[in-house]
């Protein structure tokens, strides 16, 4: 880093000390394990299942639809916060596959360029100097990254397996409360694959009633579910009334890097987001939105997603549970969070112990080349995900019976 520069760089970012810390973040530590493990162990399979994204492509009509759509000359302008088209497909989608009905498209529907742009503008409808969010650990930090930029401070809510992964809105303290201003939840929830539940939903607009809270819910896993309909926090009573969801394209239609989806709900939230959101982009292209348009009037291509990772799932939890672990299928995600071993033997048959999570997963990397990704927020916690490359169901399996080959021996401790 040049000290020329240093001067330059706001406190936000660390100042004068920009660029000279040597923390490591845990994902270049996974890449750099992974790099290692395989370095040592050349022409060898390593099982990646921290990814989280989806393992395959957009599905053929989508593309299909892209391509038609990119052809048309109406498409090729900025989009800024329109797409008329698509924000009419979000709110046949909300009503039709999540039983939320009323929302008006144009007033309470806008677009985002992914879930994470949504929530780094979000703050800024928000949140003044001093003032607190409440956000859930462990959990995607964006939105609490941007408070803090803008000033603010941010209140963690521990998830806890005690508590079915549901963080207790009794456990905030009444001094950072009188200063809250907003609180940003996510089920089914990444990293742990809770589920909410309609009354603790019911619990939340009740809280959020009392204490004068926006309620952001990133929503980004909603549509994949194992059982019934996704469960959306807009269909709660009074949900409307004191906040927004975001919705993705990314994990329930394959279209992760296509990045796009939607702000739904309180009129004045989706307003004030749409004002700041005209201040940071020109809108996702118009194509994109049409084709996605088309892709949410087939919630049947979210249903064979979900499938697909409901039958990984059930092979991936006998698998471990096999090998001692206490894994428990969610019930939706694909994410499988389970609470790591103490100890485990080598493969010189001595015992190796783990100080915490991250400990664990750099073991599973070098001895097993299993990449998953450690957490140690609330607990010492491994998330597993079931985006492992397999081409069909036979490689699924032949995957699954290759991670119980590995862990053969190992003898956790836990």
């Amino acid at each position: 880093m040049d000290e020329r520069l240093s001067h330059l760089w706001a406190d936000r970012i660390g100042g004068s000390q920009y660029g000279k810390g040597t923390a490591i973040y845990k994902f270049e530590k996974i890449k750099r394990a992974k790099r290692a493990a395989l370095a040592a162990n050349p022409g060898a399979e390593l099982i990646d299942m921290g990814v989280g994204e989806p393992d395959e492509m957009a599905f053929p009509q989508c593309v299909a639809a892209l391509a038609a759509a990119a052809a048309k000359p109406k498409n090729r302008g900025y989009a800024d916060n329109g797409g008329e088209l698509f924000k009419q497909a979000a709110a046949r989608w909300l009503q039709n596959v999540c039983g939320v009905t009323g929302v008006d498209p144009v007033s309470q529907i806008c677009h985002s360029i992914g879930s994470k742009a949504a929530l780094s503008l979000l703050p800024a409808c928000f949140v003044n100097p001093g003032e607190v969010v409440l956000m859930t650990t462990p959990g995607y930090p964006v939105f609490g990254t941007h408070a803090k930029y803008y000033g603010g401070e941010v209140h963690n809510l521990p998830l806890l397996e005690q508590n079915q992964f549901l963080p207790d809105l009794k456990s905030v303290p009444a001094e950072k409360l009188r200063r809250a201003k907003a609180m940003v939840l996510n089920y089914p929830n990444n990293p742990t694959g809770a589920s909410a539940t309609p009354k603790f939903f019911a619990e939340v607009v009740e809280f959020a009633k009392k204490n004068r809270l926006a309620v952001i819910h990133d929503a980004a896993y909603a549509a994949l579910v194992f059982e019934d309909r996704p469960l959306s926090f807009l269909a709660t009573p009074g949900a409307i009334d004191v906040g927004i969801e975001l919705h993705s394209m990314s994990k329930g239609f394959n279209m992760t890097g296509w990045r796009l989806g939607f702000v739904a709900g309180n009129a004045d939230m989706v307003r004030a987001y749409s004002d700041v959101k005209d201040n940071s982009d020109s809108g996702q292209f118009l194509a994109i939105q049409e084709a996605c348009a088309q892709a949410l009037d087939q919630p049947e291509i979210t249903r064979q997603i979900a499938a697909k990772y409901s039958r990984r799932m059930d092979g991936l939890v006998d698998v471990l549970n096999h090998h001692g672990f206490s894994a428990r299928k969610p019930k939706g995600s694909f994410f499988l969070y389970v609470r790591c071993p103490r100890s485990a033997a080598g493969k010189s048959g001595q015992r190796v112990n783990f100080e915490n999570a991250e400990a664990f997963s750099q073991w599973m990397i070098a001895e097993k080349l299993i990449s998953t990704v450690p957490w140690d927020d609330a607990g010492a916690y491994v998330r597993f995900s079931v985006t492992f490359i397999a081409r069909d169901q036979p490689d699924e399996r032949r995957v699954l019976a290759e991670i119980d080959r590995r862990l053969n021996g190992s003898l956790f401790e836990f």
